[in-house]
């Protein structure tokens, strides 16, 4: 089964995914891939303060001040960059207190091949006053009921969108995921999250490098996977599969000493 990536669409001569316009729609190559954030709701305004909308069609979580963790599938590869703008600040993509920052940087996951690894980070022309997203060190927190967000669609082959959207998803076990996915799924780096049985929920096309994130024991949010891909756009029998971020914890933080 191919992996069907959660961003937009790509240009095949940069590699890097194009947002036209909020009100986007699908071109006829983009109609196989999957949208974002089905059968959720709004997002209150300052909710995930630490959501980041990206320029090329991507979702995003700040890091850091200055820098933005995302899907490696998001990016064209690692080196200077000015081409990408961060938003932030605000659920609202045209609220005057949304905030737009060029990137200056992009660091992609050494060794991606577009299976796994799914990661990468954008450094940030100037730091945001935002919150960060913690990160997952352990696979603690890789169970129970997850939260994802975005401003992807809201059912396949449907407009991106202005406001924020989110949606909780279940933990799906590896041994689930692999019913559905065979060989293409990479247990070692890779967690899976949705309703299985039923569907109906997902993350999806435009939510990809989002962060997916629940409440640690303190109480506060904690980011355990990354917007990577599936099959359609919360389908029965198909969850939506992210890049288990406590398999990267460490080279994440390496990456970033670097930027």
């Amino acid at each position: 089964m191919p992996r069907t990536l959660r961003t937009l669409r790509r240009s095949a001569a940069a590699g890097a995914v194009i947002l036209a316009a909020v009100s986007l729609q699908p071109t006829a190559a983009a109609a196989a891939a999957p949208e974002p954030i089905v059968g959720g709701t709004r997002a209150a305004e300052g909710e995930f303060p630490f959501m980041v909308r990206l320029s090329m069609g991507c979702g995003g979580a700040l890091y850091a001040k200055d820098i933005v963790l995302t899907a490696a599938h998001c990016v064209s590869g690692t080196g200077n960059d000015t081409s990408i703008t961060a938003t932030a600040g605000s659920v609202d993509l045209q609220s005057p207190n949304a905030v737009d920052v060029p990137s200056t940087k992009v660091l992609q996951a050494p060794g991606y091949d577009g299976r796994g690894k799914d990661w990468a980070l954008i450094k940030l022309s100037k730091p945001l006053n935002l919150p960060t997203l913690k990160t997952a060190t352990t696979t603690d927190y890789d169970k129970g009921t997850f939260t994802v967000a975005g401003w992807g669609a809201t059912s396949e082959n449907g407009d991106q969108q202005r406001y924020l959207r989110k949606a909780t998803v279940p933990f799906v076990s590896d041994t689930k995921c692999e019913k559905a996915y065979g060989s293409d799924l990479t247990p070692s780096d890779e967690i899976c999250a949705g309703d299985v049985a039923q569907g109906g929920v997902d993350s999806c096309q435009g939510d990809s490098g989002g962060p997916m994130f629940r409440k640690d024991d303190a109480g506060a949010w904690i980011q355990v996977g990354i917007v990577s891909w599936g099959q359609g756009c919360a389908e029965p029998g198909y969850p939506g599969v992210y890049s288990q971020v406590s398999t990267f914890a460490a080279d994440i933080k390496a990456a970033a000493a670097t930027l």
